[in-house]
């Protein structure tokens, strides 16, 4: 048995994955600590105590995401792009385009007919678009991200936001509250900017089937149905958590550098 690792240190979460050959044996999330380093310490220590393994059973690590350069039992570290490519394509060989939202970036990532990334666009003048955008308008209006689907979906004439940017947008919510909108209609609002952004990235890109939606923001439906609205396409969904294809796609790498078939890219 060949057991390798996939840890994915975000800005907002931290991810582990342990592999067994062709099998996800386990997968771990967990809220980002104060560094890169005790973030990918606590994820694989809780991933390893679950499975029952220890970081000796474990053939090959591979880092990624923002704390990848700095993972201390790492045996090499890659992009979240490439990572998030690997780990879609793998899971779905059908996908072509992969929309990573991320807590503190978006990417649109494009890839051939073998998972390799071909194409990519991310944000890099603001952070409309991404899950901390997300969290600063929906806490304008006192709900939880959790609760933005529902209220949105009750919404019976959506407002349509303008503001160019998300704290300019927070600002235009706070208004809107104070000229007494309904909460609702101001949700539906917050999840249908929030897509336009990232579907103009996308469209910028390219957009070809099948289309996936990764990180924690593929966890809010509100988000998704604006952005497959938008987008004009129906999202491949994953068997697994979205959140965890960033590390999937780096225990793969480790599976492709434990068999010597692979080389690190950092």
């Amino acid at each position: 048995m060949t057991l390798c690792a996939g840890c994915d240190v975000g800005a907002a979460t931290a991810k582990a994955v342990v592999l067994d050959g062709d099998d996800i044996l386990g997968f771990e999330i967990i809220a980002c600590r104060a560094s890169a380093v005790q973030s990918a310490t606590d994820v694989m220590d809780g991933l390893l105590k679950r499975l029952g393994l220890g970081y000796e059973d474990i053939t090959c690590y591979v880092s990624t995401g923002y704390g990848r350069e700095i993972v201390p039992f790492s045996s090499g570290n890659y992009s979240e792009i490439s990572c998030h490519g690997k780990g879609a394509h793998w899971l779905v060989p059908s996908i072509r385009t992969i929309i990573d939202g991320g807590g503190q970036d978006c990417k649109a990532i494009g890839v051939n007919d073998r998972g390799q990334i071909d194409d990519f666009r991310m944000n890099t003048k603001c952070a409309a678009g991404t899950g901390r955008a997300v969290e600063i308008m929906t806490e304008a209006i006192g709900l939880e991200v959790s609760e933005l689907g529902t209220y949105a979906r009750r919404a019976s004439d959506p407002v349509v936001l303008q503001e160019p940017c998300c704290i300019l947008t927070e600002i235009e919510i706070r208004h809107l509250v104070l000229e007494g909108f309904e909460t609702a209609d101001i949700a539906a609002g917050i999840a249908d900017i929030i897509a336009r952004r990232i579907a103009g990235l996308a469209r910028n890109m390219g957009v070809r089937k099948d289309v996936a939606i990764t990180g924690g923001l593929a966890k809010n439906e509100a988000v998704v149905e604006a952005l497959e609205k938008h987008l004009g396409v129906e999202f491949v969904r994953f068997p697994y958590d979205p959140q965890i294809i960033g590390a999937i796609g780096a225990a793969l790498f480790a599976s492709e550098l434990a068999a010597g078939e692979g080389r690190v890219i950092r």
